[in-house]
């Protein structure tokens, strides 16, 4: 048995359109190591030039945030669930009962 890791729509064109991928039970750090070794172009899209989580990428075990856990350090055993989800920014503030048609 493995561990399955959902990569979002965003990110699955760097993994030939694959919505899941599987990985040997490990640390969050080895199991993005393995994700880089089998998809090089991840390289650099979940953690920094010093092995840092970047801040806008968040990962789940399960339903639990790993910051709050381990951080990479979080052991992932087989059968569980890993969910890359990096943050998405943008859209327009709107002021509640301000009249926009102006």
């Amino acid at each position: 048995m493995a561990i399955k890791i959902r990569i979002p729509t965003t990110l699955r064109i760097l993994t030939s359109g694959e919505a899941e991928l599987s990985a040997k039970e490990g640390t969050i750090s080895e199991v993005i190591d393995e994700i880089c070794e089998s998809y090089p172009d991840f390289q650099g899209r979940l953690v920094d030039d010093e092995g840092n989580l970047l801040r806008f990428v968040n990962v789940y075990v399960e339903d639990e945030d790993i910051r709050f856990l381990q951080g990479l350090e979080t052991l992932v055993a087989d059968g569980q669930t890993v969910s890359i989800i990096p943050a998405v920014a943008g859209g327009c503030y709107f002021p509640l009962g301000k009249d926009l048609s102006k």
